[in-house]
């Protein structure tokens, strides 16, 4: 969970790390400090800008479904966070009702100059995703949650921290779409069949006497097809009996992003897009130093 936690702030924490790399610089002074300095800020800055670009085309190359028509596999959903029957997730800090919540408190120093985090999580309950023509069960778990909402407060020497998705805000989410139950597939479907004429074929004397018409003791070729057609049929019966299945958004297993947010989708493609530009401005800036000061050296 911690691992999930840090990457939210993957680049506050790449940025911190190469001001404290500069910062080194300038005490040394030295032009062989500068090319270690100056060659680490590119790297942190290359591996940030893969980052970054990743999330920006993901975000932008995948068109947007609605629930009811989206293909299983790596989908996008925009609609309203809802909870699921059952009631509402309750914030840990605030107990304040929502779909999701993470949560930081973090204890003041003994210099007063600073704050250290001593409890930090995020919750994994289900929730609901729902647009105009349906909804899609959120698993949160896994995925990289980008809320808009953020609540900071102080008591004595401790500041608590929620961000939160609310009932009725937008939400966007980036995964693996799959519907759960219900229907079978087509392959499913083909192989409950061949199942099906198995337990027949394994009863001789009940399949000759439902299809064997001619009562020769075999079966045609036309007395094989009315009994797969029968087979057919009596799965069809059993697809109609599931009722519909449960539409999930999920971690895709083929490890590519799964990103939730109740942040405009444009407006995080935007972010990201100017992150990734920045970064590889960085790194050029940081090759291009470190070249520098290797002639210098």
């Amino acid at each position: 969970m911690v691992v999930r936690l840090r990457r939210q702030y993957a680049a506050m924490i790449v940025s911190g790390s190469q001001l404290a790399l500069v910062l080194a610089g300038l005490h040394f002074g030295e032009p062989a400090a500068w090319v270690a300095v100056l060659a680490a800020v590119a790297a942190l800055s290359f591996l940030a800008w893969i980052g970054a670009y990743r999330r920006w085309r993901a975000i932008a190359d995948t068109p947007t479904s609605q629930v009811a028509s989206a293909a299983q596999g790596y989908a996008e959903l925009a609609g309203r966070a809802e909870p699921r029957e059952g009631g509402p997730t309750r914030a840990k800090i605030s107990g304040l009702a929502c779909c999701w919540y993470r949560y930081r408190i973090e204890r003041r120093n003994a210099d007063k100059k600073g704050w250290r985090t001593v409890e930090e999580g995020e919750s994994t309950e289900r929730f609901l995703l729902r647009d105009a023509t349906g909804a899609c069960v959120v698993e949160p778990d896994g995925a990289e949650v980008l809320p808009a909402r953020r609540n900071t407060w102080t008591q004595g020497d401790h500041r608590y921290t929620e961000w939160l998705v609310y009932r009725g805000d937008p939400l966007y989410a980036l995964g693996e779409f799959v519907t759960l139950g219900g229907p079978t597939s087509g392959s499913q479907r083909d192989r409950a069949v061949g199942a099906l004429i198995g337990e027949w074929k394994r009863d001789r004397a009940r399949l000759l006497e439902r299809f064997d018409l001619d009562r020769d003791g075999e079966l045609s070729f036309a007395e094989w097809e009315l009994a797969r057609a029968q087979a057919k049929r009596e799965a069809g019966r059993t697809d109609a009996a599931a009722g519909p299945g449960t539409d999930v958004m999920r971690r895709p297993a083929d490890g590519r992003l799964y990103l939730i947010s109740n942040l405009d989708p444009e407006k995080l493609a935007r972010k990201f897009r100017i992150w990734a530009w920045a970064h590889l401005a960085i790194f050029f800036g940081g090759v291009a130093g470190a070249l520098l000061a290797v002639s210098s050296a």
